[in-house]
Formats: C-alpha cells, sequence, structure tokens
C-alpha cells in the first residue's frame, strides 16, 4: 500500500507494553496467563513485557490469583504503588495548588496556598512552589514521572495566548519557569479528571465559577476542545450585552455577571466561607446573589446546551460548594431556556472532586501519557530487545 512501511521493533514493542499495561491497569489482579488471553499476545511476550514493566516500577507482583480447580495458579500483577507519579501545578487567579498521584490516579499528596497573582512576580512564585512539590514528593519517596499545569486562560501548542484575569498574552510559561511539562486550560483539565475519577458520566459540560468562570465539554467519554483547542470559553459569552466591562475586554460576559467576585460583592462578603455561613444562616442579600448568579449561568449553559446536545452539567469549583442554593434556580432558567428539556430534562450534579479537579486532572494527565506509552518510560530504565524473542 502506497505510504504504509512495516512496523518496526520499536514500534511493535511500543505497542505491546502499551497493551500489557494498559489491560493490567484495567484488571488490576491479573495474572500473566490472564493478560495473555486479554491481550491475544503469546505468554511468552506477555511475560517479557511483564518483566520490563516491573524493573521500570510500573508494575509489581502479588499474591497467587484467587480461583477454583486444578491447574497452577499464577502470580497477580497490578500497576505499581512505586513507580512514577504525576505532579500537578495548577495556577489559580488567587491560589496555586499541586498534587501527586500515582499510577491509580490516587491522591498520595496535595497541597493549596492562597496569594493573588495578578503580579509579575508570580512567576517566581509558581517556580518555588514547584521546587517545594518536588522536594516534598522526594521526602515521601515518590518519584516524579512529570508535570502538568493547569492555568486559567487559552493554550496553543504549550503557549498561554490568553489568560484576561492574570494579565497573560502569548506567555510561554516552560521558557519563563525553566522547566518541561504538559500547559493546559484549567477547565479541560478540571473536566478530564471528573471524567477519569468522578461522577462517571459519559456527556457533561463541567463549569467551574472561581474569579473566571470556564467548562470543559465531554462528548462520548472525550474531551471536546475546538479546532484549534479554544473550545469551551464559556466565561465570555455575553449574557447581558450592556453589562459592566469583562477584563477580556468586551462587556457582559458571564463570569463578570456571576463569578465569584460578583457573587461576593452582591452578597456582601468577603469570603466564600463568609458566603456559604451566610446561606446556612438564611440571608436573604447572600440567597438573593446567588440566584441572580445562577439566572446568568443558566443563560450561558443554556446556549451550550442547545447547541451542543449535552445531558448533564456538573458544577465544580466554588459553583460546586454552592450548589445546594445554585441547583434550584439553575435548572429553572434551564427549564425555559432548553426545549428539548421538555421531554430530556438536563442533568444537574456537583463534582465529585470539587475544587480540586483542575490540579488532579493535571497530575492524572501525566499518569495517562505513562500508561498509553509506557515504553517511553521504560526505555529510560531498561533498553532491551529481549520482549521481541517469542512474539
Amino acid at each position: 500500500m502506497i505510504g504504509t512501511r512495516p512496523a518496526g521493533q520499536h514500534t511493535v514493542r511500543q505497542h505491546n507494553a502499551a497493551l500489557v499495561l494498559g489491560a493490567i491497569a484495567d484488571g488490576p489482579g491479573t495474572s500473566r496467563a490472564g493478560l495473555s488471553a486479554a491481550t491475544g499476545l503469546t505468554k511468552a511476550t506477555v511475560s517479557s513485557v511483564v518483566d520490563r514493566l516491573i524493573a521500570a516500577d510500573l508494575v509489581a507482583e502479588g499474591e497467587p490469583e484467587r480461583r477454583v480447580g486444578p491447574g497452577r495458579r499464577g502470580t497477580v500483577v497490578s500497576l505499581s504503588p512505586a513507580g512514577p507519579h504525576g505532579l500537578g501545578i495548577e495556577i489559580g487567579v488567587d491560589y496555586l495548588a499541586f498534587c501527586l498521584v500515582d499510577l491509580t490516579g490516587a491522591v498520595r499528596f496535595e497541597e493549596v496556598r492562597y496569594a493573588d497573582n495578578r503580579t509579575p512576580r508570580v512567576f517566581q512564585r509558581v517556580s518555588a512552589f514547584l521546587r517545594k512539590a518536588r522536594k516534598q514528593a522526594e521526602a515521601l519517596g515518590l518519584p516524579v514521572g512529570g508535570v502538568g499545569v493547569a492555568v486559567p486562560g487559552l493554550v496553543e501548542s504549550g503557549l498561554v495566548r490568553l489568560a484576561p484575569n492574570l494579565g497573560w498574552r502569548d506567555v510561554d510559561l516552560a521558557d519563563r519557569l525553566g522547566e518541561t511539562f504538559t500547559v493546559a486550560n484549567e477547565a479541560n483539565f478540571a473536566a478530564l479528571a471528573e471524567l477519569w475519577h468522578g461522577t462517571a458520566l459519559p456527556d457533561f459540560v463541567h463549569v467551574s465559577g472561581e474569579i473566571g468562570i470556564g467548562a470543559g465539554i465531554v462528548l462520548d467519554r472525550a474531551l471536546f476542545e475546538g479546532v484549534r483547542g479554544a473550545g469551551g470559553e464559556i466565561g465570555h459569552l455575553p449574557v447581558a450585552p450592556d453589562g459592566p466591562p469583562c477584563s477580556c475586554g468586551a462587556n457582559g460576559c458571564l463570569e463578570r455577571m456571576a463569578g465569584q467576585d460578583e457573587i461576593l460583592r452582591l452578597a456582601g462578603a468577603e469570603t466564600v466561607d463568609d458566603l456559604i455561613s451566610a446561606l446556612e444562616s438564611g440571608s436573604d442579600a447572600a440567597l438573593a446573589a446567588v440566584t441572580t448568579a445562577a439566572g446568568h449561568l443558566g443563560i450561558g449553559l443554556s446556549t451550550v446546551v442547545n447547541l451542543m446536545d449535552v445531558p448533564a452539567v456538573v458544577l465544580g469549583g466554588t459553583y460546586a460548594r454552592l450548589e445546594p442554593w445554585l441547583r434550584e434556580p439553575l435548572l429553572a432558567e434551564l427549564e425555559r431556556r432548553v426545549p428539548s428539556a421538555a421531554w430530556s430534562p438536563v442533568r444537574v450534579v456537583p463534582s465529585a472532586l470539587g475544587t480540586g479537579a483542575a490540579v488532579r486532572g493535571a497530575a492524572c494527565s501525566v499518569v495517562r501519557g505513562i500508561l498509553a506509552d509506557p515504553e517511553h518510560h521504560l526505555t529510560t530504565h531498561w533498553p532491551s530487545d529481549q520482549d521481541a524473542r517469542g512474539r
């Protein structure tokens, strides 16, 4: 066939390693014989691949498998708790966060530091925070396999094109920090974390309300990013065209009308904790502020639902904390503005991961990358051709 070439030894090895590791991740506690049956590879090939995975600390052997009947019981293999961890960093407008996750996506350590990042010193602050995160991982004996960074802005090929709430335009974070890592929009990372470790919905829009508002859209268990990766910018949908100016330069954007700062201003509260205390005590001003925000949020989300036919809304970030008071007025606005809601009501649920979704998604993206291409990690630990034998 024109344009095709035979698969080389490395390509086959890469495929086999990913296939076996994926089967282990999907069915922890499986023996080598079970992996052979699940992957279709020969037992010799599976055994060779597993040996390399164990040597690279990606897989660990456990107890003999539990089964009935005659025959020798195989030893189960699972993802190694001592393997490479994903380190996630989130740069929020008023906080920094980091998170360490193991190969299963379980959180091993996390920390949040609150500070106003709308300052030129933010890059020094992030660099110091990243060093602290690495030292924490080292102190815990957790190897770092890579770093993912979540930012509240438009990202293209690792370049932060625009982060209006931070005052950034065309910022190359890797160059500024002298690090190599994956950079992506925080709302997309949050949506992926929700998909991988949250509500288990196959199709939803995850909307998080902090100082800015971001949305990640998941369709058929895959992130929808748009043609240039700029999809999901719900925070800059116009919901009040004659409204106050937004940091992006337009007027009446959703995040300007229903973001955290505006809700706090209307409620007369200093912090989200103060707002929730006021809501719990039945404050009229607090309830009115959240209801007003819900109306604007319903206008923005109805646009997404009508356009994309998304059946569910996941409330993340501050919205997850406000869900008990936000949900009913939001649902009422969606029912009023989404024609299909008459026979197919839109689900509104709080995020299972809350305010930590974005940083966890950043960390888990590193782990997902290792699981998808373990050979890249393997060749730095045990470069060997022995798994090619026995295919």
